[in-house]
């Protein structure tokens, strides 16, 4: 079967999927959730096997400057306690409440003629991303939960602990109500590029990965797109900033995890801080083995110390033209100074990828300024730029970050992958037309008579 023919037939299955599944309770999905955690637990020793082999592969690449650093660091699923921590988020995604079906608005227009906006799924959701393999899991919940089909294409860097992954949650599915073409996964390009096409099945795009994947699709298809294209957040330090808040929150937003997408890139100073708070910020991201792209303030205010510190000559130098517009991804900050609040709202506002900006300052009036003027999915005072997580938010996990302002913004959770429709119901003994309706005699008015409902009632 050609990479065409069998994107049509995995759309269409997918698009089946969905419509089905429409009239299964909300209770059963929960169950392919709690189905999807005991699969995975069972098959951990052979998916981690599996994650290895990838690790291995990947790291023949770097060796050979095919594949960056951080791209690899993305793909471990043992790092840290990020397979623990993606079981947890299939069991808190199956614990929120179900984000469909909920009435937001309802008004009764007649007697007897009700009308109710209500949340219901978006449909079937492409979702693209590279490296991260847990992806896989945290779409799938999310999906599942919120009523929408998934088809997923993990790069091919990790197309073993991927497929994997999706067999272990195809074969939960088969033991509930819901078809195992539910959640489907792809493995090549081709196939992406026929999916692409595929406006009349597939409702909704999103990528995650590098800025030439997102723009690539972007142009590429008429089906909507919902992600963001870089991570270049940033950190201003206030002139009326606590320098231990400031030394660890730019510390924690840039090493946390440096290969996130909510990373600090980007620490912005007021000029009143170069003497001051600076360098011992400076000192302490040196510390952490992080290069500094510095301009010319910035970086003489470093050169004055004394003494200096012992990396200094080899991890602090002047930033280049495009320091300030790379999502480096590594241990590598570039530093900017600026005069004034004003100057960095209006800074940050030019140059950001309008993802997360984080303040450090004791001023309220300076924090909310911030917080209002900076145009960024999440603004923050006196915290991590790390915290723009759909975990960390409380959403179970999240299928992305969007940077778009229509829809869904900042770290994407259920609540995101809703939509809504309008319901309506007449209990009137013939019915309700609109002909009835109107100005002159014997036409009647609309009542519009908003009540209270959580629920359609039918």
């Amino acid at each position: 079967m050609s990479g065409e023919s069998s994107a049509a037939a995995i759309a269409k299955a997918a698009k089946a999927a969905f419509e089905a599944s429409q009239l299964i309770p909300s209770s059963e999905r929960v169950k392919a959730l709690q189905e999807i955690r005991k699969e995975l637990e069972a098959a951990k020793d052979a998916i981690l096997a599996a994650n290895r082999a990838d690790l291995e592969a990947a790291q023949i690449e770097v060796d050979a400057g095919r594949m960056s650093s951080s791209l690899l660091k993305r793909l471990d699923l043992t790092k840290g306690d990020k397979w623990d921590s993606m079981l947890q988020g299939v069991t808190d995604v199956a614990e929120l409440p179900d984000p469909t079906g909920i009435v937001t608005y309802a008004n009764e227009l007649d007697d007897g003629l009700e009308l109710y906006r209500v949340s219901c799924p978006i449909g079937v959701l492409l979702v693209i991303f590279e490296a991260r393999p847990e992806v896989v899991v945290n779409i799938a919940a999310l999906a599942i939960k919120s009523g929408n089909a998934a088809i997923l294409k993990g790069g091919k860097e990790s197309n073993e602990t991927s497929r994997l992954l999706s067999q272990a949650i195809q074969t939960a599915l088969s033991k509930t109500a819901i078809s195992s073409t539910y959640i489907q996964a792809i493995q090549t390009r081709a196939e992406v590029s026929a999916l692409l096409e595929l406006d009349q099945y597939i409702d909704l795009v999103i990528p995650r990965g590098s800025n030439s994947l997102v723009r690539n699709i972007q142009n590429n298809t008429r089906i909507p797109v919902m992600g963001h294209a870089d991570g270049l957040c940033s950190v201003y330090i206030d002139q009326s900033a606590d320098l231990q808040k400031a030394v660890r929150i730019a510390v924690d937003s840039k090493t946390d995890y440096p290969a996130a997408c909510n990373s600090a890139e980007t620490l912005i100073l007021h000029e009143s801080v170069l003497s001051t708070i600076w360098p011992e910020v400076a000192k302490a991201l040196l510390a952490a083995d992080v290069k500094l792209l510095c301009d010319p303030p910035s970086l003489s205010a470093l050169r004055a110390l004394s003494p200096a510190p012992p990396n200094l000559s080899t991890h602090a130098s002047p930033a280049p033209a495009d320091a300030y517009t790379t999502e480096h991804l590594s241990l590598t900050l570039s530093v900017k100074t600026l005069p004034s609040l004003a100057a960095a709202i209006a800074w940050i506002n030019a140059h950001s990828s309008h993802h997360t900006d984080s303040i450090v300052a004791e001023d309220e009036r300076a924090a909310s300024a911030f917080c209002r003027g900076v145009d960024s999915a999440g603004t923050f005072v006196n915290a991590s730029t790390r915290f723009a997580d759909g975990f960390r938010y409380g959403f179970g996990t999240e299928v992305g970050i969007s940077t778009g302002r229509i829809h869904a913004r900042g770290p994407v959770g259920l609540e995101g992958l809703v939509t809504y429709k309008y319901m309506m119901r007449s209990k009137g003994e013939q019915g309700h037309i609109v002909g009835e309706f109107g100005v002159g005699e014997g036409k009647k008015q609309y009542k519009h008579r908003k009540f209270a409902a959580s629920a359609v009632p039918f």
